[in-house]
């Protein structure tokens, strides 16, 4: 029975971290979007706002990595 127990709380374990990243993963897409506004001419005159968004966006990042231990994310990211 304890094994049941054990492989129940790995299986949810696994789901919340496959959540996270799917999360991490929107995150990511967004600060893509964010780059790409930041250099397009046609967004010139609220590129204060968007870089803001992007440094917020990064911050929310790493805080999120931090606390969901995805220290993975970093070496996959590094290697791209």
């Amino acid at each position: 029975m304890s094994d049941r127990r054990e492989n129940g709380r790995n299986s949810a374990k696994t789901f919340r971290r496959g959540r996270a990243l799917a999360f991490y993963e929107k995150l990511m897409v967004k600060r893509d979007t964010l780059k790409k506004q930041l250099a397009s001419p046609e967004y010139q005159s609220i590129q204060t706002v968007i870089a803001g968004e992007l440094k917020a966006t990064e911050s929310i990042m790493d805080d999120f990595k931090a606390a969901f231990e995805l220290d993975e994310l970093s070496l996959e990211m590094h290697e791209e």
